[in-house]
């Protein structure tokens, strides 16, 4: 049977084109493509055996043993769930991890209960390696690094530009001791398949946040965090009001949103109690035994007024932690940048329109509309 093939090219992620990942769920779990459904040809027990096969007797033992552990009324479930996916979203392509056998059989299985729909040539793994690639060369795009104190809402000025690239969004994560999402973040491999997707959208120069390699659990890729060390920076200035109300937001107000609405109010409650105390706890070798546990005593009593519906009592350790900790170690890191890279310096609005302007221009010069000086 001539089962149709289509070639790795990142426009399927661009255009959303909606996929079916027939590899196992451990795998899927590692990181899959943006967009793909998980319905596994083997789950992973099935896989587990069928591997064991392979190494002890080779491919048509393990080929044998596959058919004879995914049949019956498995397969006719899996087939299900494929038809299920495709009638929902008839121009659903296929792929497994090399655009091989599991694929294959899938497609086969699906031509022959009156299906056809086509694989990727080289599976996720090709898919995988183009979508790195293209990383890397928007690593050499112009790029732009917003600094600024912590609560100086520099991802929403990220995000308030259309070539933002939002770093922290791709890893589910705010940056910082407290950034952690009450949902799981991603595996590696999900973070830069996201970062990638956003990528593809942005053809031009680009503005990120500074940050460092890590973000979370999450590493930036290498060369493009090696372009955000030499790239030219703004820098955010607001005053310490400002940027305490920014933090009680992203801290407070809309961790308990995002709490509350995943796991309601009682376990909702407990469990972002328990996120910041666990984050202020981390921070004991920072902040050091007699500091830490001032900030602890004043933490638990935000909480009881928060309980009765003060949230504003936060500040109290929301404030000294700024200064006692976020700034120092903040302005420690800008002593030891050049301070020849910083394109402007001053307040949110400001730093907004002067990436914007940089933006212009950049794309000016890359269009050979304006020359270098």
């Amino acid at each position: 049977m001539n089962l149709p093939l289509i070639e790795p090219d990142l426009s399927l992620l661009r255009q959303g084109k909606p996929l079916i990942d027939v590899r196992a769920p451990v795998e899927f779990a590692q990181g899959g493509l943006p967009g793909a459904t998980n319905l596994p040809l083997m789950d992973d027990e099935e896989r587990r055996l069928v591997g064991i096969e392979y190494k002890h007797h080779g491919q048509q033992a393990a080929i044998a043993l596959g058919q004879r552990l995914v049949s019956g009324g498995i397969r006719a479930s899996r087939i299900g769930a494929w038809r299920s996916r495709i009638e929902a979203h008839p121009d659903a392509v296929i792929y497994c991890y090399r655009g091989g056998l599991r694929s294959q059989i899938a497609q086969q299985w699906l031509a022959e209960s009156g299906i056809e729909r086509p694989r990727i040539r080289g599976g996720w793994k090709a898919m995988r390696q183009a979508l790195c690639q293209h990383i890397d060369m928007a690593a050499g795009q112009p790029l732009l690094v917003v600094g600024g104190l912590t609560g100086c809402a520099k991802t929403a000025l990220i995000q308030a530009l259309p070539n933002g690239l939002d770093l922290e969004g791709c890893a589910r994560h705010k940056g910082s001791a407290f950034g952690r999402h009450p949902l799981p973040a991603p595996s590696q491999i999900d973070f830069e398949h996201a970062m990638g997707l956003r990528l593809l959208s942005l053809s031009g120069p680009l503005v990120v946040e500074d940050e460092s390699r890590h973000i979370g659990a999450a590493n930036v890729p290498l060369t493009f965090w090696r372009a955000m060390e030499r790239a030219p920076r703004v820098r955010v200035e607001m005053p310490l009001d400002w940027r305490l109300a920014q933090i009680h937001k992203d801290y407070i107000d809309d961790l308990w949103s995002l709490y509350r609405h995943h796991f309601g109010e009682w376990l909702g409650w407990a469990l972002m109690r328990k996120q910041l105390s666990t984050a202020l706890a981390r921070l004991r070798k920072r902040l050091g035994h007699a500091r830490l546990a001032r900030l602890q005593r004043l933490q638990q009593l935000a909480f009881r007024e928060h309980e009765r519906g003060n949230r504003q009592a936060h500040e109290a350790w929301l404030a000294p932690l700024l200064t006692e900790y976020y700034d120092p170690m903040y302005r420690y890191q800008l002593e030891k940048r050049d301070p020849g890279r910083f394109l402007h310096v001053g307040d949110w609005e400001s730093c907004l329109e002067a990436a914007r302007a940089w933006s212009t221009e950049a794309s000016r010069r890359q269009d050979g509309q304006l020359q270098p000086a």
